[in-house]
């Protein structure tokens, strides 16, 4: 008896038999290279931030110096070398931190000046994604680059060198207001411009933002942003006490003074009130009417990670196509994945008193609200650049079609793939920032003895020198992780 099979399998077996398309070919190629070509920048930096998450600091910045060299001249060179200079000096390794640093601040002056003067437009990039625009720093970026190169500088003793790195930094948290006004105004007369010479695209997307299932899933996801806490007009508090700590330390006259007692003032009304601020505004004002400055030690705490982006995915309608010819129509969207693993406080105990570190600024709420302010055109761009892409696979698909049922069938498995390929969400962010600063200051202790104790039980002895100013600088990536400390003496 011959061998019996079931339809299924004849049908299997005679399709084998019948040759491809040659632009199903052409299809499959164009699928393959995109499913092999695009990664997110979360997929890219996993083992990197591996190491740095286990507290492997000296392994991380390697990592990292080779992704930010081998990057340098792409579109992803100025987010590994932020990555890459704040690894360096979580390792100690402070001269070649500086010198990340510098680079990745020489960077963002070409991005910036170039911003100044060209007038070319991201209209390429909606019609892929916005990952494949250069990572150009966004001001909470530019604002830490100038503040960890001061702090850089203070742990190397070159205090004159820290003066012009927060004055720098002033400036570009003055700056941001105006910044974030110009990129709205750029990014709606982009998105205008796409619309226009994409009408039907363009109507499709604004239904898509009313469907109520894709609005439904945006709102659910991004309704944590809400809960966040909002800093006024784009202000990191951070480097706002830092300024303040540095030009009443470091003052040269009476302009100094007044400058420290505004900063304090800021952080005040930024972060709320607290004893530590209140003693700060105390002195800047003894030191105005002439008093010296007592000594007194001052503990900044960095904690967790700063949140890292991810991406959600949905299937969007596209109203004006046919439902048949585009099996696959999904959007990526960023989100920020925030850090639940981190050390709540420090409790520093000196001269036989016990202080807990307090929040200063919270980089959840500085990043969450960049994040959200740019959500509004990032969500209009995907959604335009989703539906321009699915058009194009509709008359990919239609037009192979006319080869045959398994020329048109081939053709849609290669444009999903494709589209699943490369509809992918923009997730390069600099995660080695802390998730928190915290601060504690108390008077330094006669018999120069401090003990730091994290939340999770791990402890650390320092010592200062009697009577002087010292700065220390304390950090931990996780609850697993060692704690970090670099003792600063001031003055």
């Amino acid at each position: 008896m011959p061998p019996r099979f079931s339809v299924r399998e004849s049908k299997t077996k005679n399709l084998m038999r019948i040759p491809a398309h040659p632009l199903c070919l052409a299809a499959l190629a164009l699928a393959a290279a995109a499913l092999t070509g695009c990664q997110t920048y979360e997929q890219k930096t996993s083992d990197s931030k591996n190491l740095w998450k286990s507290g492997n600091y000296a392994a991380a910045a390697t990592d990292f110096t080779q992704k930010a060299d081998k990057a340098k001249a792409g579109k992803d060179g100025l987010v590994y070398k932020l990555e890459q200079a704040t690894a360096l000096r979580a390792a100690g390794k402070i001269p070649e931190s500086i010198e990340a640093f510098q680079q990745a601040d020489d960077l963002i002056n070409a991005y910036d000046q170039k911003a100044k003067t060209s007038v070319t437009s991201e209209t390429g990039a909606i019609l892929s994604n916005q990952a494949n625009l250069p990572y150009t720093g966004r001001d909470y970026d530019k604002v830490m680059v100038n503040t960890y190169k001061a702090l850089n500088y203070l742990q190397l003793g070159q205090s004159d060198k820290a003066r012009p790195e927060l004055i720098r930094t002033y400036q570009r948290q003055q700056d941001a207001v105006e910044n974030n006004k110009k990129r709205i105004e750029k990014e709606e007369a982009e998105i205008k411009k796409a619309g226009d010479e994409k009408k039907n695209e363009s109507k499709s997307v604004e239904q898509a933002k009313t469907d109520p299932k894709v609005s439904g899933l945006l709102k659910d996801n991004y309704a944590p942003l809400d809960t966040l806490k909002i800093y006024a007009d784009y202000v990191n508090p951070f480097p706002v006490y830092l300024d303040g700590l540095y030009f009443l330390t470091f003052s040269t006259g009476g302009s100094d003074l007044e400058r420290a007692h505004k900063s304090f003032e800021r952080v005040k009304g930024l972060s709320g009130e607290n004893k530590y601020i209140n003693a700060d505004l105390a002195l800047a004002e003894k030191a105005a009417n002439g008093e010296p400055m007592p000594a007194r030690t001052y503990v900044i705490f960095e904690t967790g990670s700063a949140p890292a982006r991810g991406q959600l995915r949905l299937d969007i309608p596209v109203f004006f196509l046919g439902s048949g010819r585009v099996p696959y129509v999904g959007a990526a969207f960023p989100k920020l994945d925030f850090d639940a693993n981190f050390v709540p406080a420090l409790n520093v105990t000196a001269g036989g008193a016990t202080e807990t570190t307090t929040q200063l600024a919270s980089m959840d709420g500085v990043i969450g609200q960049a994040f959200k302010d740019e959500l509004p055109s990032v969500i209009t761009k995907t959604l335009l650049s989703t539906t321009i892409k699915a058009t194009a696979s509709y008359f990919v698909n239609q037009a192979a079609e006319q080869g045959g049922a398994i020329a048109g069938l081939l053709s849609k498995v290669a444009t999903a793939a494709t589209q699943a390929a490369v509809n992918i969400a923009d997730t390069r962010t600099w995660t080695t920032l802390p998730k928190e600063f915290q601060y504690c200051s108390f008077p330094t202790p006669a018999d120069s003895k401090l003990d730091i104790a994290a939340a999770n039980g791990q402890k650390t002895g320092v010592a200062v020198e009697p009577n002087s100013t010292t700065l220390i600088l304390v950090k931990s990536v996780g609850p697993g992780t060692p704690l970090v400390v670099n003792v600063i003496k001031l003055k």
